[in-house]
């Protein structure tokens, strides 16, 4: 472990709790975000199980910030890196178990193997199949496709809180709707209880295969990309389904401006599908937030329609260089 950089000051190791998990100072981002770029984290914390998490939060002075992060499929990290604390959770937490119908799953567990699991059991969360991330950001977004989104199958959801205490969350309690929730401001999501309608293991796992199959035709999942850029105008998800209506999609009113293919620097509105923000290879955040915010100014300009992020932009922009 190399020593923090200079830049990166405000939690000197003096301030942090003692930990059974892994502690890592100046950790850089660009290679735990799917889009490859960002600046150094101050520090990463990945804890050990539950129990160290909540003891570390517990121990943490107030004053250090810290940002939960599931695997980097939704994020663009700022070239100036992150201050405080990144929490990422990984084995500790990526347990599946199917039981009464019902699926529990730790907030590291990814979204396509709950899907594959809770098919096995006969239960209907086929949805999750091609929704990229884990199940924390899942439900911190109200992931959503095909028309079913997690609020559709939440029972229960369970965090640790900025002072360590484990609490349990019912749907109502998050406010979840498309694309958003509230969560208890520095809380950390370490499971989910899910509950789909039955089904035939055989015809679930088939109908997944057909999914993945029309995704693979229409986005550019062979690319360093971060999923859908913007948040559609109509406010909801594409159900998939013939009769969908395609006038206030996000990819629709993009490629009506004509930005199908933009570019500014590493960074391309996909050819494939506009409205997915892809590193052709040497993109910095820099790049990839300005062409998102070029989009979002051409597209009002034509539309007079207001595209939001669905991508979260965290950290500071890297500094000016001194003359």
């Amino acid at each position: 472990m190399g020593a923090a950089p200079a830049a990166l000051k405000s939690a000197g190791a003096a301030s942090l709790p003692q930990v059974r998990g892994r502690l890592t100072p100046g950790r850089a981002m660009s290679d735990l975000t799917w889009l490859r770029v960002g600046g150094p984290a101050e520090w990463l914390f990945q804890p050990a199980d539950r129990d160290d998490l909540a003891q570390f939060l517990a121990a943490l002075p107030p004053s250090i910030p810290v940002f939960p992060m599931g695997v980097g499929s939704n994020l663009i990290v700022r070239d100036g890196g992150l201050r405080g604390v990144v929490i990422r959770l990984g084995r500790g937490f990526n347990h599946i178990r199917a039981e009464d119908g019902r699926v529990v799953a730790g907030a590291a567990a990814l979204d396509s193997h709950v899907a594959r699991r809770a098919a096995d059991a006969g239960i209907d969360l086929a949805f999750l199949r091609t929704i990229p991330g884990s199940i924390g950001g899942a439900l911190r977004m109200n992931a959503g496709c095909y028309g079913q989104y997690m609020a559709d199958v939440l029972v229960a959801a369970r965090a640790v809180t900025r002072t360590g205490e484990l609490i349990e969350l019912r749907p109502g309690d998050l406010n979840l709707r498309y694309r958003g929730s509230d969560l208890p401001e520095g809380a950390v999501l370490v499971e989910a209880v899910l509950a789909g309608p039955p089904g035939d293991p055989e015809d679930l796992h088939a109908r997944m295969a057909e999914q993945l199959a029309r995704r693979d035709a229409s986005q550019p999942t062979d690319r360093r990309s971060a999923g859908s850029t913007f948040r559609n105008p109509a406010g909801f998800s594409s159900t998939g389904r013939a009769d969908d209506v395609h006038d206030l999609k996000a990819w629709r009113v993009i490629e009506a401006a004509g930005l199908r293919g933009a570019r500014l620097g590493g960074a391309q509105m996909s050819e494939k599908h506009p409205n997915f923000l892809i590193n052709t290879g040497n993109a910095s955040a820099a790049d990839l937030e300005a062409l998102g915010e070029q989009v979002r100014k051409k597209v009002y300009d034509a539309s007079g329609i207001r595209l939001e992020w669905e991508i979260m932009r965290i950290g500071e922009p890297a500094a000016e260089p001194t003359p």
